[in-house]
């Protein structure tokens, strides 16, 4: 998959229609949610993916934040989708600030996620249960990640600090410092580099991005 922003100090946002419609076809796939026909469709009507449907609130979220000139109506619009987004937030434990991810984001369950605002996050990142992406010691400054980035359940990340682009973050780990190296696996606490050469996480998945 081609990745638009490869430095971690950056990430796309959602800015028109189309970047809409992209990006929540690639939370979809990164999720392995293929489109729904015939049952299939009907049943995810009744009973809809909650995750699915919070991924889809926050790009819409983030469309609407991101327009230059609001009118009364997206407004009005931008008001009640947050508000059910928080409720929603809340019923799944994530504490997720919009344009804070690029596209392809992967939740795979629901559960305790904390990602500060100032956190920013590329494209293609698989984000598991009890992870914490924050400031340190009270500062504002919180990492910067790159694209195609595994974090694993557990994983505490915090400070002014990057990490690379295809990244594998093993369970557990604690990060307090900046890793530059690409296809590595971190794990440890403080984490260290255990591994190198590594494939990043969705062709580990047997995905296609």
């Amino acid at each position: 998959m081609e990745c638009k922003h490869p430095n971690p100090s950056g990430i796309e946002r959602i800015l028109s229609k189309d970047d809409l419609k992209r990006f929540i076809l690639l939370d979809r796939k990164a999720n392995g949610i293929h489109s729904r026909k015939g049952l299939a469709r009907l049943l995810n009507w009744f009973f809809p993916n909650p995750i699915e449907v919070f991924l889809i609130w926050m790009r819409q979220l983030e469309y609407l934040n991101n327009q230059p000139n609001q009118s009364l109506l997206a407004f009005v619009r931008f008001s009640v989708l947050r508000f059910r987004f928080r409720r929603l937030s809340m019923k799944l434990g994530f504490s997720i600030t919009i344009n804070t991810f690029g596209a392809g984001l992967s939740i795979p369950h629901y559960g305790t996620i904390v990602v500060s605002k100032h956190a920013r996050i590329g494209g293609n990142c698989r984000l598991h249960v009890g992870v914490n992406i924050g400031a340190s010691a009270g500062g504002v400054e919180a990492p910067k990640i790159g694209e195609n980035v595994y974090i694993g359940p557990g994983v505490i990340i915090f400070g002014d600090i990057l990490i690379a682009n295809n990244t594998t973050i093993g369970a557990n780990s604690t990060v307090n410092r900046s890793f530059l190296e690409e296809n590595c696996v971190l794990g440890g606490t403080p984490a260290k580099v255990v591994k190198r050469d590594f494939p990043v996480w969705w062709q580990n998945n047997g995905l296609r991005l």
